[in-house]
């Protein structure tokens, strides 16, 4: 009996280690996989914080090697870009530009561009971006782009006394188009093609000035183009001028950088952004009569 007792208790002791022992190795087991996934957990941190340095990094090193800002426009685009009566150019998207430069310590240099031209300017290194009421719709893939900053339409405008109220009336006309613009690329629109076949012509001017000058002599009957741009002609003209209550289309302007070029593109859009924030955006616009086109913060 007392054998029996005494093999007894050698089993239970040794069964009370065993499961110690497991107990132990669950335990160590357990605190190395929380060692393992607080390590993981270290390192996806580690890899999102050094890229943000890096993105970081990249920009102020953008910004600080970086002594001057090309900015390539449109001369003849009022009231985005254009010589004033001084053969200054200013301008809307210019004043803008140079509140960004002024932020960040760089020379802005305004560069007039063949607006044809604009592409090939862009990728050889001769500006640094497009900003001059350039729009975004249907080049979206074309470059890197700002957030939109400018809600712009397309329209018609025509003499007062045209006897012209709607683009039906427009069957048998001559109507202007500034080259490779917003307005030609929306009339040569599918949706559009039987309103443009009905045109008696449709020229192609190289600025929106020459066109409004060949409808003030009778050479055209309407000029399609920006809202914006239509305010300000025919403000600047008197009244002898009216716009078409129905617009072509509607569109937003960005600011075009090289595809690819986001490191510039992020200082110069953190900075409208700021320049929106402090009241200088909306100062510019109502100098520029853009109050009810700003779609900034919006």
């Amino acid at each position: 009996m007392r054998k029996l007792l005494a093999v007894l208790c050698v089993m239970t002791l040794t069964l009370s280690m065993l499961t110690a022992c497991g107990s132990a190795k669950e335990t160590e087991s357990a605190a190395e996989d929380t060692t393992a996934a607080a390590a993981e957990t270290e390192t996806a941190d580690d890899a999102a914080e050094t890229e943000a340095t890096e993105t970081e990094t990249a920009e102020t090193t953008e910004s600080t090697e970086r002594t001057t800002f090309v900015v390539g426009f449109d001369a003849e685009f009022p009231p985005y870009g254009y010589a004033d009566e001084n053969g200054e150019y200013t301008g809307f998207d210019l004043e803008l530009a140079e509140a960004v430069c002024e932020m960040e310590g760089w020379e802005l240099v305004k560069q007039p561009i063949d607006w044809d031209a604009k592409d090939m300017e862009l990728s050889t290194g001769a500006i640094d971006c497009i900003w001059n009421g350039f729009t975004m719709n249907g080049r979206e893939d074309q470059y890197t782009w700002s957030e939109p900053y400018i809600d712009n339409s397309q329209v018609y405008v025509v003499a007062a006394d045209s006897g012209i109220s709607s683009p039906a009336d427009l069957a048998g006309k001559a109507v202007g188009v500034q080259k490779d613009s917003s307005a030609l690329a929306a009339l040569e629109d599918e949706e559009n093609a039987d309103l443009m076949a009905s045109f008696g012509t449709l020229t192609q001017y190289a600025d929106y000035n020459t066109a409004f000058m060949d409808l003030e002599a009778g050479g055209i009957d309407c000029v399609a183009l920006d809202i914006g741009v239509a305010n300000y002609q025919i403000a600047s003209r008197g009244d002898g001028y009216v716009m078409l209550d129905e617009k072509l289309a509607t569109e937003q302007y960005g600011i075009g950088f090289l595809l690819g070029n986001e490191e510039l593109r992020d200082i110069v859009q953190k900075d409208v952004e700021a320049l929106y924030e402090d009241g200088t955006v909306t100062a510019l616009a109502e100098k520029y009569d853009l109050v009810d086109c700003l779609c900034l913060g919006k």
